[in-house]
């Protein structure tokens, strides 16, 4: 994801400042969404050392944003990290297995936001079987 896009709106009949817009990730090329898909932004607050959700897909592309705390994120053919408040992450959605989502910290809260486009009548979140799993290990980034 870049963030090469600064801005600045100028506000000629105001006397406060203007405010600042600060591009925080942009993903080149992001798949598209479902054709009629549904927009969803939800909140997820993790509890110290949650696990997350487990290993699941979407059925669209999802970007996100750490507002609190620290995440472990994962995505099929990627390896794991760590991303921090303040920074964003997105997923392409469909075939792809998301592993992670959990709290990194032990000791404090993580919460990100993230909006979901999903196919209409599909689930926001599928869970991944453990025999898809299995015949899919070789898709895992090592560990």
């Amino acid at each position: 994801m870049s963030t090469d896009h600064g801005h600045h709106i100028d506000y000629p009949d105001s006397t406060a400042p203007p405010p600042r817009l600060e591009v925080v990730a942009t993903v080149p090329g992001a798949p598209p969404a479902p054709e009629g898909a549904e927009a969803m932004t939800i909140l997820v607050t993790l509890p110290p050392g949650s696990p997350g959700a487990p290993p699941h897909r979407h059925s669209g592309p999802a970007y996100g944003y750490v507002i609190k705390g620290e995440i472990v994120f994962e995505l099929e053919g990627e390896p794991e990290r760590v991303v921090k408040a303040g920074e964003a992450f997105w997923e392409p959605g469909g075939d792809v297995i998301h592993y992670q989502d959990g709290n990194h910290l032990t000791d404090e809260e993580s919460a990100f936001v993230v909006t979901m486009f999903c196919a209409p009548g599909q689930p926001m979140l599928t869970v991944v079987s453990a025999e898809e799993l299995e015949a899919r290990r070789d898709r895992r980034a090592p560990r």
